[in-house]
């Protein structure tokens, strides 16, 4: 059931140390389908922007998707997205932006959790720092 995924979802934002804040909308669009949209505030001043939509009927399939991480000032730090205009890389319609616009390697379909790590790592919180956030959070 897609409610099932928006709690996954909320869950996988609750555990990061390095998410300081976040917002998310769920729109369910039927009892297997739907929309999830949120903005994701680090402890660094960086940003995360991401949506997916979403179908758990038969497992988790990604339709639709955008992680766009930015710096403090705005700047693209990455982007995973599966737009369908790099027909040319490996693994397309997947492939992630890198500091620029044009700047675009093939790339695996990453779930939030997998993008989470990445920052994780850029933002300096460990795995082992990260068992569990000590202030409040805002959804």
């Amino acid at each position: 059931m897609i409610d099932d995924y928006f709690q996954s979802i909320l869950a996988t934002l609750r555990v990061s140390r390095a998410v300081k804040l976040h917002h998310v909308r769920l729109d369910q669009r039927s009892h297997w389908a739907g929309y999830v949209r949120g903005e994701v505030y680090f402890l660094d001043n960086s940003r995360l922007y991401f949506r997916e939509f979403v179908n758990t009927e038969a497992g988790i399939e990604r339709f639709a998707y955008s992680y766009h991480y930015q710096g403090p000032r705005g700047d693209l730090i990455f982007r995973y997205d599966n737009t369908s205009h790099f027909p040319h890389l490996p693994n397309f319609p997947h492939h992630k932006h890198v500091g620029t616009e044009s700047s675009v390697v093939s790339a695996n379909a990453p779930d939030l959790a997998t993008v989470l790590n990445e920052i994780e790592r850029l933002v300096g919180i460990t795995h082992q720092e990260n068992q569990e956030w000590p202030g409040e959070r805002e959804v």
